[in-house]
């Protein structure tokens, strides 16, 4: 086998896809360790049977227990699926608000060729010019809120890159990736347009978010509209990654045929969806400068002098392997990347001091400031047919609104339309928190059963509707990445150990963007339905906050894992230089989200993957 490539990619998905396909069209050698296995759609398969498959008991797996030695959660119940390694396997841990330690199979999203964009809703929203300039916006501010220390003009950092220079590689990633929505009503510039496809027809139950959306602008005084959610399914046939919308009998194209909460809430069958793998990869999985090796293991970096000189990964059988390129990207989802960095660094005395110098690997780890609102609407309707999210708006990203409320950073409110959308994912969502405690809620509701399980039912199928935010989290030194001094994967090396809190700042943040998410519900019913009483008292009735009071909420991360190697233009200051280079190992990259010095007012995706299309167009000059 070829064991020397232009660039080795160590995974397949968001920050990593996009610059091997960018290379490899380029005539470049490429080589993507995977480490989960590859699942295709149908219609890459013998007998156009998918590996992926439209079943909720399939995606979320049988009951297991938790084993790992050490942690306060030991001998508790979880679900896995057969896209994430297995708790006992590869746990992460984080330390919890009682001090201890407990397992967690967050952080890692998705672990399979095409990575979490595999198993994501697709809402693919840009960043705005003030998050990526929030140093500057917040430098000798009055006014701002659950700051009295003043950490938020401390620790706030400008992105090295202005938007200017992102925005046409936003375009191309839209382009490319294979999304559908609107950029009519944005707060962001398009200056060269969008790369959108038009959108789908939107799920009738989404009407009450709309309506409330333009309340809500009209209310604060901004009239910001609300536009489509842009989302990475495709709704018309994509030129770039060869992919087809499905056709009626008679051979006309129905793109509506994409909507269908399966498409996005699970791997898709379809391939519509636009990971990773159908939209980057599979274009030149062909191409014999191309390899893709899946169910490989990463283990290590060496080096000497300056440079990464060597790949040492476990191929499928377990047998060691080592690989050599040019240059080197690490992609592997933030947490696994810092984790193998640190990794490396503890068995080669050279590429620690390179990693180290500035004791920045791992600080600063950020997820986002999350949460929403929740209500039942009057009427039912069918959520199955629906994608992740219809409406979406930036009336709370705007300068003006972040100055009103005192607020260091804004972020975009959408409405979640196929959440729930099926009878088993209201039972395994009752009562629950995240993955971790996936069905956890409905076991120990000893009322959902007999007349109470069809009172359930009758009540919450078809008319649940929810409205959620995403925000930037404020930067901490002390929220960070490291290796756990006794917790071991099953290959004997140390598990990652996040170690993450809330800034009082997050938590008024949080709340004042949930109740903006609750007007959102109250004035959409109150325009089609006045006498509809939505905060009425006990189930149903209207809810809202912030991810901070869920239980164990210091780890939650809503599987969007950021930061722990900043980039910058400050050697002392950050772990990658503009190019998200490794400040002291000319070959080193880092292009998933750990990149990141603050967390956007959005889902991340779309921003990693326009990121990596520009480090692979300074790979491509360097190359």
């Amino acid at each position: 086998m070829q064991d020397r490539f232009d660039v080795v990619i160590i995974g397949s998905g968001a920050g990593g896809a996009p610059i091997a396909n960018r290379l490899a069209l380029k005539g470049k050698s490429v080589l993507v360790l995977e480490k989960g296995p590859h699942l295709r759609p149908h219609y890459q398969l013998p007998g156009k049977r998918s590996d992926f498959r439209r079943d909720e008991l399939y995606a979320s797996g049988p009951e297991k227990v938790l084993r790992v030695p050490g942690v306060a959660n030991a001998g508790e119940s979880y679900y896995g699926s057969h896209a994430e390694p297995d708790l006992n396997d590869e746990p992460h841990v984080y330390r919890g608000a009682d001090g201890r330690d407990r397992a967690t199979i967050e952080g890692y999203t998705a672990q399979l060729v095409g990575g979490g964009t595999q198993l994501y809703g697709g809402v693919s929203l840009r960043f705005t010019p003030t998050d990526l300039k929030l140093k500057t916006f917040n430098t000798g501010r009055a006014g701002l809120k659950g700051d009295p220390a003043g950490d938020v003009e401390r620790e706030a950092r400008d992105w090295p890159v202005e938007y200017s220079e992102l925005e046409p590689f936003y375009k191309l990633a839209e382009e490319l990736v294979g999304i559908n929505g609107t950029s009519a009503n944005q707060q962001k510039p398009f200056a060269g347009g969008d790369g959108y496809q038009p959108p789908l027809t939107p799920n009738p139950i989404s009407r009450y978010a709309h309506d409330g959306m333009v309340a809500l602008g009209r209310r604060l005084g901004s009239d910001v509209l609300p536009y489509r959610a842009p989302l990475a399914v495709i709704t018309r046939d994509h030129a770039p990654s060869g992919r087809e919308v499905p056709r009626t009998a008679a051979g006309v194209p129905d793109p509506e045929a994409a909507r269908t909460s399966f498409v996005n809430r699970y791997g898709d069958p379809l391939g519509l969806k636009s990971n990773t793998w159908v939209a980057f990869l599979s274009p030149v999985a062909d191409r014999e400068n191309f390899t893709l090796l899946a169910n490989c293991v990463a283990t290590r970096l060496s080096s000497a002098g300056d440079r990464v000189t060597r790949v040492h990964y476990l191929d499928p059988a377990g047998a060691e392997r080592a690989v050599e390129g040019r240059y080197v990207v690490v992609a592997c989802s933030a947490i696994e990347s810092v984790r193998l960095l640190q990794l490396s660094a503890r068995q080669d005395a050279n590429f620690s001091r390179r990693i180290n110098h500035n004791d920045l690997l791992g600080r600063y780890f950020l997820t986002h400031c999350f949460g929403g609102a929740r209500a039942l609407v009057p009427g039912r309707f069918d959520k199955s047919k629906a994608l992740d999210a219809d409406w979406a708006t930036d009336c709370c990203a705007t300068d003006a609104f972040l100055r009103a409320e005192g607020l260091w950073a804004g972020g975009a409110i959408y409405n979640n339309t196929s959440d729930q959308a099926l009878p088993l994912s209201l039972f395994r969502t009752h009562g629950s928190q995240d993955l971790d405690t996936l069905w956890k809620g409905f076991a120990g509701d000893a009322a959902m059963r007999a007349d109470g399980f069809i009172d359930f039912l009758d009540r919450e199928f078809g008319r649940g509707l929810s409205v959620s935010f995403m925000a930037n989290q404020v930067p901490q030194r002390e929220n960070r990445v490291g290796l756990h001094p006794s917790v071991v994967d099953k290959w004997g090396r140390p598990s990652a150990y996040v170690v993450k809190t809330w800034h009082p700042h997050d938590e008024y943040l949080m709340r004042v963007l949930a109740e903006q998410c609750a007007e959102v519900l109250r004035a959409g019913v109150r325009a089609s339905d006045p006498g509809y009483d939505i905060e009425r008292r006990g189930a149903g009735g209207l809810s809202w906050g912030g991810i901070y009071q869920a239980e164990n909420a210091l780890a939650r991360m809503a599987n969007h894992i950021l930061g722990g190697a900043r980039f910058g233009g400050d050697e002392a200051d950050s772990v990658l230089d503009p190019t998200c280079r490794a400040w002291r190992l000319d070959n080193l990259y880092v292009t998933d989200g750990s990149f990141m010095p603050t967390s956007g007012g959005g889902n991340p995706t779309l921003t990693i993957q326009a990121n990596a299309l520009r480090v692979a167009e300074h790979l491509l000059a360097r190359l």
